[in-house]
């Protein structure tokens, strides 16, 4: 109850503070990481959650696949084909070159052997724009840029995480014997996207028959309905559940605009819940003795990882294209560590290989540092897009509506 009590109180601080955090570099998000820093065994002490605690994998899970379902709804399959060179060199080349250096920092700075350094490059491949709101969360912002980042980070969860299934393997047998076979990885991402594609195309095909149909007040519901059946459908046959969200957010936007369009203001809501909370939860692994564990050559390692090694392969592999240089740099820097680096890293730490501890203090930390910078400079920088609505306040000089309210005034900046 305790852990309830300080999320209402969180959730309350940050709703009061959301105007002013969507006008100035203060974030949402980084307080409910303080926050759960704060109370946890480091400092207050009055909750108590250890990195092998279920509520920590259960969290960071729920709110990566219910970010995901939210950002698959934001894809435009028709700008998608028409932008996929773009994706493809994101995916193609400039993940594979951020994987890469970073192994590399990690083995000369850090001093983990070569598999585990390969196996955190891994883990930190993915991206999250949960941190970045104010880039793929408005109109503004060119939709290329937008598209480029939303399903770069939908996809590369489930790019990455094979990759460091096979790494934990190779590095040492994985805790309860898990099946680790390049096969069953394969099959797992596969019946993942089927899953997504295949559910929500039957809930839009039920809706079609005469005697069925939601009232207006209802319609929300069935789409979070197709979310909670995927969840668990994944989670009792193993299918990746990321890719499968996204799938079927995406598989769901374009089939049924309308339940889109009804479930968005409480999808978005939900979303947020749970990557606060998950953020509650993760803040309170930050602990003074996680940090204290990290030696000098990790922090430089970190470092690195945030402002030299996203952005320059990200800029290697956007080389040529038509994209503007300025939403290159935007792209290239916000390329941060969200929660499926949370969840592989919770797999690292669980599957007892060695230097498992090592590999997720190194994780934790860069995670941590990674949303205190791209989730304090996204207002900032949507700013070079004329994105000067952000709390859903319109100019002075618009005339008529001025105090309408904006659909996105209550979210504040993540």
């Amino acid at each position: 109850m305790v852990l309830v009590v300080v999320f209402g109180a969180a959730l309350m601080v940050a709703a009061l503070l959301s105007g002013l955090a969507a006008r100035t570099v203060l974030s949402t998000s980084l307080l409910f990481l303080v926050g759960g820093a704060l109370v946890s065994d480091g400092f207050l002490g009055l909750i108590h959650i250890t990195p092998d605690s279920e509520i920590v994998s259960v969290t960071a899970g729920l709110a990566l696949f219910a970010v995901l379902f939210t950002d698959g709804m934001h894809v435009s399959l028709p700008a998608l084909r028409a932008n996929w060179r773009n994706l493809a060199r994101a995916l193609g080349l400039g993940m594979p070159l951020a994987f890469a250096f970073m192994a590399l920092i990690i083995y000369y700075l850090v001093g983990l052997d070569w598999t585990t350094s390969f196996l955190v490059g891994a883990v930190l491949a993915p991206t999250d724009p949960v941190f970045a709101s104010a880039i793929v969360g408005h109109g503004e912002v060119p939709a290329k840029l937008r598209q480029l980042l939303n399903v770069e980070s939908g996809i590369n969860d489930g790019l990455a995480l094979p990759v460091v299934l096979v790494l934990i393997s190779a590095a040492g047998p994985m805790a309860g014997g898990a099946e680790t076979s390049l096969g069953a990885i394969s099959l797992e991402l596969l019946l993942g996207v089927v899953l997504g594609v295949v559910l929500p195309l039957l809930v839009s095909h039920l809706v079609c028959f005469r005697l069925l149909g939601a009232e207006p007040k209802l319609q929300p519901l069935l789409p979070l309905a197709t979310g909670i059946i995927l969840y668990a459908t994944c989670h009792l046959t193993h299918a990746n559940p990321y890719l499968a969200a996204f799938s079927a957010g995406a598989v769901l936007a374009h089939v049924s605009p309308e339940a889109k369009a009804s479930f968005e203001p409480l999808g978005e809501a939900l979303a947020e819940l749970a990557k606060f909370a998950a953020l509650l939860v993760f803040g309170a692994l930050l602990t003074p003795r996680l940090f204290e564990d990290l030696s000098w050559g990790g922090y430089l390692a970190v470092f690195l990882a945030i402002v030299l090694i996203r952005p320059a392969s990200l800029l290697l592999s956007l080389l040529g294209t038509r994209i503007s240089r300025k939403e290159r740099l935007v792209a290239a820097w916000f390329g941060p560590k969200g929660f499926a680096s949370v969840v592989y890293g919770l797999l690292v730490l669980q599957s007892g290989i060695p230097q498992a501890e090592e590999a997720f203090t190194l994780v934790a930390v860069c995670i941590a540092f990674s949303i205190i910078a791209h989730s304090s400079t996204d207002v900032r920088i949507a700013r070079a897009f004329d994105v000067d609505d952000l709390v859903g306040i319109p100019d002075g000089d618009d005339s008529g509506n001025s105090s309408a309210p904006h659909p996105l005034a209550a979210t504040g900046a993540t």
